[in-house]
């Protein structure tokens, strides 16, 4: 790719970027409850014309983290099972995934909150082992095709990166289902006029195939990176709450501000006859009493108190609504304690019942994106997929007797496997599996070494 045909590219596809990132920025911001009510204008420059109000308050509330965190543990801390039909290549595809693949998957869930997609990259190290990694969706621009069955035609990577010198570098990744290219500009040039190739795959480069230092050619067969969607629209969670919890922080800390200023009392003096202000606090509490000086019959002296009255009711009931609707449209639990008791599983049900349908969306979209990278792991590893089937598992509060009991009087009617799968004590179907299997063997031997005593004692008693 020559430098002209990687200017086209870059400007086409960087258009509209920027927008995407701020969005993504407000929404990691918010997940770390950095709220905008931190950001407002100094309490100096607001109340500059109003000296009563000193106080400023300004106190987020973590509302959108908490959801993002409730949808994260709920989804995937049991992370997704997939069976291809072998246990052995069972094995080899959670062994690729390694140790790290749970948290992997909750990374997944909280960035894909945050911006509405979130992205895996997959590779082969040089020791030709597969490797995957989660890419932060701010570098990656897709570029689709144009059908009603949308596919992913390239990749463009974009990030920074700093030299042994200081210098800040924009970097340029275009991945297609064949090669990569990578350019770099100063991070204060143009593209259009400073766009460099970027040796980056200096140690792949061979120049009797002809490929460019700052090109890279790989035999996946597919671009090597996989899109994990938010919802069928990718958006982030953030939008249908921000203005709530915004509402909600701007309510709460001017109560605060509120409660604040109206701890001091401001006295009003007319004709104080006094010699200074520490000379009127002094008697006020030595005397409970002010000297004041009367000019005629006319005159208005006297001793006044100003206060600030605060309407509670109203505010209370303000922050209720605002808090009841942070959860409905955010589509979580809310935590205030509920009096649920013993309560049964369809009652647990209905309290998840919000939470649940945004898992549902979220999980449509995550098996496509676990199917593509599974399907790469077996291409890699020689694997053939007879079927790949993928058992997700909630983390909520469940009534465990009653799921116990379900699977008790399910023997007989449905297979093992799927008793097991569905059992509130079994986490791992296949190793439980392995476990019964092992404890049948062992009572087996048991059995056998008893009978063979008994026939041997039998034996003894009967010759005698």
């Amino acid at each position: 790719m020559d430098i002209l045909t990687a200017k086209k590219l870059i400007m086409k596809h960087t258009q509209g970027h920027a927008a995407v990132i701020t969005k993504a920025v407000t929404a990691e911001r918010y997940y770390r409850n950095k709220n905008d009510i931190l950001y407002k204008k100094n309490a100096d420059e607001e109340n500059a014309e109003n000296p009563l109000r000193s106080a400023d308050n300004r106190v987020p509330r973590n509302f959108y983290g908490l959801l993002v965190n409730q949808k994260a543990s709920y989804m995937f801390t049991a992370p997704p099972l997939f069976d291809v039909g072998s246990q052995e290549s069972n094995q080899v595809i959670s062994d690729t995934l390694g140790d790290i693949y749970a948290k992997n998957c909750k990374d997944l869930c909280v960035k894909a909150s945050n911006t509405g997609m979130a992205w895996v990259h997959y590779w082969v190290d040089d020791k030709q082992t597969f490797d995957y990694g989660i890419i932060d969706a701010k570098e990656i621009i897709p570029i689709w095709d144009s059908h009603l069955n949308k596919k992913l035609l390239a990749v463009l990577r974009v990030y920074k990166n700093i030299d042994d010198e200081g210098k800040t570098w924009n970097i340029y990744e275009y991945w297609t289902d064949t090669e990569c290219w990578s350019f770099q500009k100063l991070d204060d040039d143009t593209i259009d006029c400073e766009l460099i190739p970027y040796s980056m795959f200096m140690d792949f480069a061979d120049a009797g195939s002809g490929t460019a230092p700052n090109q890279l050619k790989h035999n996946f067969g597919k671009i090597p990176f996989v899109p994990f969607p938010n919802n069928n629209i990718c958006t982030g969670d953030l939008d249908n709450i921000k203005a709530l919890v915004d509402t909600y922080d701007k309510v709460y800390s001017g109560f605060a501000n509120d409660l604040e200023d109206i701890q001091e009392i401001i006295f009003l003096l007319t004709n104080y006859n006094g010699a200074n202000l520490n000379e009127f606090l002094a008697d006020i509490k030595k005397y409970k009493t002010v000297k004041l000086q009367s000019i005629g019959a006319d005159d208005h002296s006297g001793l006044e108190t100003l206060t600030i009255d605060i309407p509670v009711e109203a505010r209370e009931k303000l922050l209720d609504m605002t808090r009841k609707a942070i959860f409905e449209q955010g589509q979580g639990v809310d935590p205030q304690p509920q009096d649920f008791g013993n309560a049964s599983g369809v009652a647990l049900k209905y309290l998840y019942s919000l939470l649940e349908l945004k898992a549902g969306l979220m999980e449509t979209e995550f098996r496509l994106g676990f199917g593509m990278l599974i399907r790469a792991i077996c291409d890699l590893k020689g694997i053939k997929i007879k079927t790949l089937t993928q058992t997700w598992t909630r983390t909520a509060i469940a009534n465990d007797l009653e799921l116990a009991t379900i699977c008790k009087d399910s023997v007989g009617i449905i297979s093992n496997k799927t008793i097991l799968k569905n059992h509130p004590f079994v986490e791992n179907a296949d190793e439980e599996e392995k476990r019964l299997a092992k404890e049948k063997e062992q009572l087996a031997a048991e059995s056998d070494s008893y009978k063979a005593a008994f026939n041997k004692e039998g034996a003894a008693n009967g010759n005698s």
